[in-house]
């Protein structure tokens, strides 16, 4: 590492550090990249989990370690932060539209899934048609940041990335 590797040099490395439960998404499309610090011997990455007990989270430490090691920073420290806590509003645009070209709904801006046991869901885009007639199956999809939905009009199913 030189004196001059910038945290600009460090976000462009973790633009390939994908998130293995959605490998269309890099952890900065997640917004889970809270900072980066790089000193003169050493690069400290700090992360927020998208949701507490993500199973993702270990192999995504890794997988950020590994990167930044294979491009010569031998030091390097991961961290993780509780608070703020993420929510989907990180997910970046692009992100966003990496989402919906892979098949999975984004986050419905302005809606809380807390209530979702006890009112309508929100109204979601099918990613396959863009029809917005569109149900929930289930609250819990593929993963558990995801809920199943159909659409009503081209009969497919999808996951819905929910909203926190």
């Amino acid at each position: 590492m030189t004196t001059t590797t910038t945290k600009e040099d460090i976000l462009n490395i973790l633009e390939e550090v994908t998130d293995p439960e959605i490998p269309v998404l890099t952890v900065t499309d997640m917004g889970i990249i809270r900072d980066v610090k790089a000193r003169e011997e050493e690069v400290e990455v700090i992360i927020t989990p998208t949701y507490s007990g993500c199973p993702a989270m270990n192999t995504i430490e890794v997988n950020i370690r590994a990167a930044l090691q294979e491009k010569g920073f031998d030091k390097v420290t991961v961290t993780t932060v509780l608070h703020p806590a993420w929510t989907t509003d990180w997910i970046t645009e692009r992100g966003r539209q990496r989402l919906r070209e892979y098949g999975i709904a984004p986050p419905v801006d302005g809606s809380v899934d807390k209530n979702a046991l006890f009112q309508e869901g929100p109204a979601v885009e099918c990613p396959q048609c863009g029809s917005g007639n569109t149900e929930m199956v289930s609250q819990f999809g593929s993963t558990a940041c995801k809920a199943l939905y159909r659409c009503l009009d081209c009969k497919e199913p999808f996951d819905y990335f929910k909203c926190h």
